[in-house]
This record gives C-alpha cells, sequence and structure tokens, in this order.
C-alpha cells in the first residue's frame, strides 16, 4: 500500500555548521518522529541532488520536487544574539505535487520554512483529513542579504478555519504577543511551545500548562518539530488535548538530549517516559 499515514509537506534544510552542514528542517524531524512511532510516513519537500535524501528517509516515502539549490539557513552569532540567514531556497510545492495515493493520508502536517507550501494544498485534502500546521514559515521573510526576520501571516484566517491543530512559539512571531493572540483567537486547538517550560494548549477559551521534562539538554534544534508531530499523531488517535500535549512534551524531551534527529525516540520509550520521567517545577 503506497498510502501513508502521515504526510508531512516543506522543504528540509541544509543548516550550515562549522565546515559542513546537517539536514534539518520540520519535514525531517517530524517524518522521523512519526516513523519513530510506528507510522507509515511520506515526505513532499524540495531539494537539490546535494542532499543524501534516499539515505536519511530509509523506510519513509519521499517526493522530491527537483531545485537548483537546496534551501540552506546559516546562524551567525553576535554578543550572545542569533541572526538568522536563508542562503538559498528550493522549489514551491503545491498540489500538483501530491501523488495521487498520498491524498488519502489519516494526517497531513503542513510544515513551511520559507514561504514554500501553498495554502491551497488545504482544499486538495477530504474534509475528514487531519490538518496539523506549523506556521513558522509563513510568519518568516527575509531581505537582499538573506537577513530573517518575522512578518505577519497573510493566510492565517484561512488556513486555521481548516486546520484541526496548531503547534507555534512566541519566537515564531518575532515576540509579539499581540500577533501570538491573534493566530490563538483564530485557532480551533493550538499549542505555544516555551522549550524547558513546557507548553501551553489554548482551546475554547481555555490554557492549559503541560511542564517538561527535567532532562540534560545537548540541542534543542527540531524539538518543536518533534512536538508537533507527535502532538499531532496523538491528538488524532485520543481526541483528547491535554493527553497529546503530554505525549508530545516526552517525545521531545527525547530529541533534546541528542544533536540533530539522532535522539528521537520509539513509542516505546515515550510510553515509558510518561510512567516514570520526572517534570520540571515550575519556577
Amino acid at each position: 500500500m503506497n498510502t501513508p499515514d502521515y504526510l508531512v509537506v516543506g522543504h528540509v534544510t541544509r543548516d550550515l555548521v562549522g565546515d559542513g552542514y546537517r539536514l534539518g528542517g520540520t519535514a525531517t524531524f517530524a517524518a522521523m518522529t512519526a516513523q519513530a512511532l510506528g507510522y507509515r510516513v511520506a515526505v513532499l519537500t524540495s531539494a537539490a541532488d546535494d542532499l543524501p535524501l534516499e539515505d536519511t528517509f530509509a523506510g519513509i516515502m519521499l517526493r522530491c520536487v527537483p531545485a537548483p539549490a537546496s534551501t540552506t539557513f546559516e546562524n551567525i552569532y553576535y554578543d550572545g544574539h542569533r541572526r538568522q540567514y536563508v542562503r538559498s531556497v528550493a522549489a514551491p510545492l503545491g498540489a500538483e505535487h501530491v501523488p495521487a495515493e498520498w491524498r488519502a493520508a489519516r494526517i497531513v502536517h503542513l510544515g513551511p520554512l520559507v514561504q514554500e507550501v501553498d495554502p491551497a494544498l488545504l482544499d486538495f485534502f477530504p474534509a475528514a483529513t487531519f490538518i496539523g500546521v506549523t506556521p513558522q514559515g509563513w510568519l518568516r521573510r527575509w531581505d537582499g542579504t538573506g537577513l530573517v526576520s518575522s512578518q505577519p501571516w497573510a493566510s492565517a484566517e484561512r488556513i486555521l478555519q481548516r486546520a484541526d491543530a496548531m503547534v507555534l512559539s512566541l519566537e515564531d512571531v518575532g515576540g509579539s504577543q499581540q500577533e501570538l493572540e491573534r493566530y490563538l483567537a483564530l485557532a480551533r486547538l493550538a499549542a505555544v511551545t516555551q522549550s524547558w517550560q513546557g507548553a501551553v494548549l489554548h482551546c475554547g477559551g481555555r490554557c492549559v500548562t503541560i511542564p517538561a521534562y527535567n532532562v540534560p539538554e545537548v540541542d534543542p534544534t527540531g524539538a518543536g518539530d518533534v512536538f508537533a508531530a507527535a502532538f499531532f499523531i496523538r491528538l488524532r488517535e485520543t481526541g483528547d488535548a491535554e493527553e497529546a500535549g503530554r505525549f508530545a512534551n516526552a517525545a521531545a524531551s527525547f530529541s533534546i538530549q541528542g544533536e540533530g534527529y539522532s535522539a528521537i525516540a520509539s513509542r516505546a520509550a515515550v510510553e515509558e517516559r510518561l510512567r516514570s520521567g520526572e517534570l520540571r517545577r515550575a519556577i
């Protein structure tokens, strides 16, 4: 069967580090998480042929739209402050790139990084499809030098009317609490990730804090994407947002204990942490 349980749409990325790069992007971390949790996974992305995608995504269905360059990010630090640059961008992703059999995926995760995901993709999937969004790429712009800054989400109302759940952070909206509140008001259900403080769920006017696990942090890269994939999966399985939030925090707690996607944990490990892991105390 070529129909995935979990389809993630967005660019894989070359994240420049030192003299080389690491493979990153929401599509990478979310796909690895869904696979580790036992799902049949598909990735719709775009990249040049300089990325070893077939090896990286072993056991995952892959549709890669050819591009002259892969989406590439570079982080430069000045006096402890990060400046993020976009060095190159791969091709846009639209409904015409989705294989017909993928249209029946149970969960579709739209995870743009550089405005590459066409909002019209929402109309391509049946009404019963669970749609999860991590909108950081719709909230991002960059200037002629590649320097990244935040921008308002032009298609927020259209997308959030259809999406079943959204995961984002205050950093995604450039630290603007006002912008964050606007998107939360439009969403059916949203989880706002807060790094070591865990996450806050917003649904029907209620806010529920889900504490994080007390584990040593090695590399937080991708933890929000791991959280999102685990959250969407458990929410689709149970219909219980708080249960999904706890499950997602447990999954993300493994991710930060290793570099890149190397520490993404199995479902059995996540369930064991739910039973016996130590939660961080609120400060």
